[in-house]
């Protein structure tokens, strides 16, 4: 979690799946970029900040490396209750993007 509040507070910037895995595995946390607990941990992260649905998804800041946006995992959490963002995917991250810099960004 305070990864990502960092990150969005330094001008919400997305950062690779690899890049949050080798911070956490920095930080003693053995958390592999590509299996086991990660997508969990961002789904769980994104809960806890927008209880309700209300705030913004952080979990929008993590992109995988080749396509440059979220994975599928992302857009499910999203769609559904209690978040029920609505659009097309694309426009779905950008709004997230868009409302973390709103939240989190420097005055």
């Amino acid at each position: 979690m305070e990864i990502l509040q960092e990150r969005a507070r330094s001008g919400c910037r997305p950062l690779t799946y690899g890049k949050l895995s080798a911070m956490l595995i920095s930080a003693q946390h053995q958390v592999p970029a590509y299996q086991g607990p990660l997508p969990f941990l961002l789904e769980d992260a994104s809960v806890q900040e927008s209880q309700g649905g209300r705030r913004p998804l952080i979990s929008a800041l993590v992109v995988l490396q080749d396509e440059k946006r979220p994975s599928a995992g992302f857009y499910k959490l999203a769609k559904r209750a209690p978040y029920l963002r609505r659009g097309d995917d694309l426009a779905i991250w950008i709004n997230e993007l868009q409302a973390l810099q709103g939240e989190y960004g420097t005055s």
